[in-house]
This record gives C-alpha cells, sequence and structure tokens, in this order.
C-alpha cells in the first residue's frame, strides 16, 4: 500500500529538532545499523556470487527465474514506503477508519492487472514496459513514456528520502544527514551491484522487518492501555470507528465510493503499469508465477492496511489514558507516529531502533526499485536501441553504472529538497500527477485497437496538462487561502508512496469550510480521483484523435499488443447467447497476415516452450513475440 499523502504541515525546518521527547540509545543504534550491514550483505551476496559470469538478463530482470513469494514481498514493499507508515495511522487517529475502506480497492486493483496486463506483458516478454508503446505504437510514444517516467521518478526518489529522515530528526534528534547518506549509499551499492536480484531479496528482508516493526508497536501499545478489546471500546466511545459513507460527491474526501472505486485507478498505476513492478512480474519464472505473485499480494496488503488502522487506533487510545507533551500536541501530523513510538518504547532499549529500521527498510526498498527501474528504461529504451551493437561485457558496466548514477541523483534531489520550503509538496504531488496519464496511455493502446500514434501522444500531453492543472491548482489555491485548512476533501499531493499510493492526506484539520464554488471547487476533487479523470482524459482524448486521423487504417497492428475485452466479456455468456450474437472476434474481423515469424502463433503469441525454442535456432529470441502484422479490411 502506498500513500499518497498531504499535510498542512508535511515538513519540519531544521529549527524542528529541539522538540526531542527521546533519544536514541547505543542497543537503538545497533539495530538500526544491523537494519543496513545486513541489506547490504544480501545485495553483495547476489553481486559477488557468479561475479564476471552475469549477464544483462540477469542485472534487470533476475535471469527471469524468480519464484512466487520473493517476487509478492518486494511487489508490497516497492510501495510500502515511510509515508505509508507514517501516515495511514494519522489518518485513523485524526479522522477514523473510513480509510480502511481503501482496502476494498485492492481487489480489483490487483485482480486486472493480474488478468489483463500481466499476460500482454509476459508473453510479449519485454524487459521495459515501455517496449510495449513501441510494439503498440512507434518509438516516438515509447521514447515519450519513457521520459515521463524518468521526470516522474526523478523528482520523486529524493524528496521519499529526506522527508522521512527530516520526520525523525524533528522527532528524536537523530542525526538528519547521516541517515539520509546512510541510506542513499548502501541502497545504491547493492542495487547497483547486485541488480533485481539482490533489490528483491533484500526487498523480502526489509518487509519482514516492516511488519516486524508495527507488530511491536501494536502489542506493546495494547498491552499498555488494556487490550485490543479495550482499544476497539475507546475508539468506538468517540465514534472512530467510521460506518460506510455512501455520498457518491467525488468532491468529498473519503467516501466508500472514493476508496473502493477511485481506489481501483490509484492501484493500477501502480500494480498494472509502473515500471518498478511490471519489472517484478518479468523477472519471474512462468507468467503463472507472476499471476499468483499478483494474487499473493492482495493478503499482505490488507495485513499491511489493518497494521497501520491498528496503529491509529492504539495511538487514540494511549492518548486517551496518557498524556500528551507540549511537543505532541503541537506536532504535525507527520510527526504523530514518531512521538507516539518514542513515548510509548522509551523504556526499552532496542524497540526505538527497531522501528526506526522498520521506518527505514520502507525507504529502502522505494528507493532502491526506483535505482533499478529507471537503470533499466534508461538502457532498454534510451540506450539500446540506439546502439545496438553494445557487446554484453559493456551493456553490464553500463546498467551499473546508470544505477549508481541514478543513486547519486538520488542524493542531490534529497539536498534541493532540503531547500525547497513550501515546493516540496508540489515536488511530492508530481509523483502521483503523472501516474494516472501514463495508466491512460496503456489503457488506450491495450483496450482501443482503433487507437493510433498520434492519438497517443496527443492524448497523453493532454492529460499531463490536465493533471498538472489540477494538482498543482489545488496546492496553489490552498497555498493563497487565508485559512490555514485545505479544502474539505483535503485532495492534496500524491505522496504515492512509494512508488504511490495509499494516502496519507491525512492531514488537514478537521474543521469545516463553506463548499468552494467555480475553479475552487474543481480543485478540491478527491485525490482519489486524480487517476481516475486524468487516465479517462488520455483515453477519451486520444480515442477522438485517433478517429479523426483514420485510426489504424493502413497501418501494422501486433494482436499481441491488444487485450480482447469484447471477446471475454461475450466468453461469459451462454454458448446459445453467444451463437445468437453471431460475434466475431477481433481476429475474424480483421486477419492478421504474419510478415515475419512462421511460428504457430494466436493472438501474436507463442504458445509453448518449444515455439520459443525454434524462435531462438532460427535467431529470433530477442523479437519472440513481436512479429508484424497488416490490418486487412474486411466487412462484418
Amino acid at each position: 500500500m502506498s500513500v499518497e499523502e498531504s499535510t498542512s504541515a508535511p515538513f519540519y525546518t531544521t529549527s524542528d529538532t529541539n522538540k526531542v521527547i527521546a533519544t536514541f540509545s547505543v542497543v537503538d543504534y545497533v539495530v538500526f545499523g544491523l537494519l543496513l550491514v545486513l541489506s547490504l550483505a544480501i545485495g553483495l551476496y547476489h553481486a559477488c556470487r557468479g561475479w564476471g559470469r552475469h549477464t544483462v538478463g540477469e542485472l534487470l530482470l533476475a535471469d527471469r527465474k524468480m519464484g512466487c513469494l520473493p517476487v509478492s514481498l518486494s511487489l508490497l514493499a516497492t510501495f510500502q514506503s515511510a509515508v505509508a507508515i507514517l501516515g495511514a495511522p494519522a489518518e485513523i487517529y485524526r479522522f477514523g477508519t473510513q480509510y480502511w475502506f481503501l482496502g476494498c480497492s485492492y481487489f480489483l486493483g490487483l485482480l486486472i492487472p493480474a488478468h489483463v496486463f500481466i499476460p500482454v506483458f509476459y508473453r510479449l516478454h519485454l524487459t521495459s514496459a515501455y517496449e510495449y508503446l513501441e510494439l503498440r505504437f512507434n518509438k516516438a510514444v515509447r521514447i515519450l513514456g519513457t521520459v515521463t517516467f524518468i521526470f516522474q521518478m526523478v523528482i520523486y526518489m529524493g524528496v521519499a528520502l529526506y522527508a522521512p529522515s527530516l520526520a525523525l530528526n524533528a522527532v528524536t534528534g537523530f542525526d538528519l544527514w547521516l541517515s539520509v547518506l546512510a541510506l542513499g549509499i548502501v541502497c545504491n551499492i547493492y542495487t547497483a551491484l547486485g541488480g533485481l536480484k539482490a533489490v528483491i531479496w533484500t526487498d523480502v528482508f526489509q518487509t519482514l522487518v516492516m511488519f516486524l516493526g508495527q507488530l511491536v508497536v501494536i502489542i506493546v501499545g495494547s498491552a499498555r492501555v488494556g487490550g485490543l478489546g479495550h482499544v476497539w471500546d475507546v475508539a468506538s466511545q468517540h465514534k472512530l470507528i467510521s460506518g460506510i459513507e455512501l455520498d457518491p460527491d467525488p468532491f468529498v474526501r473519503h467516501t466508500f465510493w472514493t476508496l473502493a472505486f477511485g481506489g481501483v485507478f490509484m492501484m493500477l498505476s501502480l500494480y498494472g503499469v509502473n515500471q518498478a513492478q511490471v519489472q517484478r512480474y518479468l523477472s519471474s519464472r512462468s507468467e503463472k508465477a507472476a499471476v499468483l505473485s499478483c494474487y499473493a499480494v492482495f493478503p499482505c496488503q490488507q495485513v499491511a492496511l489493518c497494521m497501520s488502522s491498528l496503529i491509529g487506533l492504539v495511538m487514540f487510545a494511549y492518548y486517551k489514558k496518557y498524556t500528551m507533551s507540549p511537543q505532541q500536541e503541537q506536532a504535525a501530523p507527520d510527526q504523530l507516529v514518531l512521538y507516539f513510538v518514542m513515548d510509548l518504547l522509551k523504556d526499552m532499549p532496542g524497540l526505538p531502533g527497531l522501528f526506526v529500521a522498520c521506518l527505514f527498510s520502507g525507504s529502502l526498498s522505494t528507493i532502491s526499485s526506483a535505482f533499478n527501474s529507471l537503470a533499466t528504461v534508461t538502457m532498454e529504451d534510451l540506450i539500446q536501441p540506439w546502439f545496438p551493437e553494445l557487446t554484453e561485457t559493456r551493456a553490464i558496466m553500463l546498467s551499473r553504472s546508470l544505477a549508481f548514477a541514478y543513486g547519486l541523483i538520488c542524493l542531490g534531489m534529497a539536498y534541493i529538497s532540503s531547500h525547497l520550503g513550501s515546493v516540496l509538496q508540489a515536488a511530492l504531488s508530481i509523483f502521483g500527477m503523472v501516474g494516472g496519464p501514463l495508466l491512460g496511455l496503456f489503457c488506450l493502446g491495450m483496450f482501443f485497437p482503433c487507437a493510433n500514434p498520434l492519438g497517443a501522444i496527443v492524448g497523453l500531453l493532454t492529460g499531463l496538462t490536465m493533471a498538472f492543472w489540477i494538482g498543482i491548482g489545488s496546492i496553489v489555491s490552498r497555498m493563497s487561502s487565508a485559512v490555514v485548512s485545505p479544502p474539505i476533501n483535503g485532495s492534496s499531493s500524491f505522496l504515492s508512496s512509494n512508488l504511490t499510493m495509499a494516502t496519507v492526506t491525512t492531514l488537514m484539520p478537521s474543521t469545516t469550510q463553506s463548499k468552494p464554488t467555480g475553479l475552487q471547487r474543481f480543485y478540491s476533487l478527491s485525490y482519489l480521483w486524480y487517476s481516475a479523470h486524468n487516465s479517462t482524459t488520455v483515453i477519451v482524448v486520444g480515442l477522438i484523435v485517433s478517429l479523426l486521423t483514420g485510426g489504424m487504417r493502413g497501418r501494422t497492428l501486433n494482436p499481441g499488443t491488444i487485450y480482447p475485452v469484447l471477446p471475454k466479456l461475450l466468453s461469459l455468456l451462454p454458448l446459445s447467447c453467444q451463437k445468437r450474437l453471431c460475434w466475431k472476434s477481433h481476429s475474424q474481423n480483421a486477419p492478421m497476415v504474419p510478415k515475419l515469424c512462421p511460428e504457430k502463433m494466436r493472438n501474436g503469441v507463442l504458445q509453448d516452450s518449444r515455439d520459443k525454442e525454434r524462435m531462438a535456432e532460427d535467431g529470433l529470441a530477442h523479437q519472440p513475440c513481436s512479429p508484424t502484422y497488416v490490418v486487412q479490411e474486411t466487412s462484418l
């Protein structure tokens, strides 16, 4: 669960460091250091294992041999950032359990990638998700999508490293730049040298640390206040346990519809088309393993969401029994969980260090995924197409250099973030703003065979324009308002965790305001509908432009890039109904004439391993599923 968080006072100046209610003991530093040492050891183990025999495929895709369990835990860790760990409990503490209904979106948000996106991507034998855009449209669309993704991740990753370190420094006095440099350097080394396999296995370790750290807080906190039953009673008495809010107004911050359905689009932008996640699917040893790993994320996400909710409820019950310090009462919402943990565990040496290890496990898993995915798309989409003669040795060296370079850029962005001030929230918002339009671009290509390259380019640019208009407009309107609190919906930025998503947009005063009008009303759209709105904009504009420019008539179309939505839906009907409708599938209406591959194909996809072996023998191993087809006009 990634968290898109926004706060009324999300970041802190160095003057906040005098608000220290507890300090780290030697044991706490040892526990935190163990996280870094073990993460580095795991990465170096995979880097040194087989040194000199590594291939580009092993470095970028773990040789496509990863199992279901490590991939699923890595998928979870990638967007379970420190922002989510800090933000979700604060959301529950301040506004109640309405946020928990976001878990309803996980079902469709993971089911659709498992049965739509993964089969298409996996059967095309891709390395970068943006290779799909060239197979479906053309090279220009691929480059535009890649550049958009790089912009999104470069802006985000430095802030994702800096913001939790700043919060920790403000609460505990933990040295700000020591934590930033330690995390950045360790992550840089094991990501650059070990590749995706090292990233996935360190994600597994860090996921376990995250769960352990949160579990300790729940157990100790509930014991201090009289048990989980008492926690629930206190929350119920103070109306913190929310019912189902069925208000369909998209301008209301959190309702059942907003969380359960708006959240689906947010999930799809992360788990459907984001390169960091697609790369993990493609590293699986088989398509079935990739689908199962996506399934396995569902219960893990639910457990993570429930643990965050429980921490929020335990924190509420704790401060109904014990008095807050003046520092805690004045703390920004982002700091609430850290203040609570340091207060709760101050007499238990080692446990504060465990929670900090939990917090920074979220940061490590997020930024390592960013380094690796950025290196992959840069190598596959921007370098290899122009330098196809690169030797394996040079390609490996270049891939590692790119990962290391992006690590240095991350540290540079963290330094820049320290000087951004109020602009920092806008920088964080960019991550979420870009996710929706990219989702729309992939859906346009996958579900609408008539969409053409011009429609894709115009649609994406329009979607990005709309996303930045609404997102930046919302931030500016709040900053220029005389009232400190954000709009009623609280739809601030998308601190899409981690890679984005869940939403920690928690941080807004609970006071109500009169409903905004005009553009202010438009800017108050709930943040959970942003992805849906922006992706729909891309699809609608892309279809209109495509139809006005002749669609795909006279152009080549690879059927493996199309997901047959109507045939799939009609296949669910009884056979008698299908015959009555006289439905002709896409392949019947537009026969595909292969011009490249003589192998047995169906829907443009090789059917079994024997086909792939024959392709390899013919020297076509790098294009197993990208034959060129010509669409022939036929009548219904």
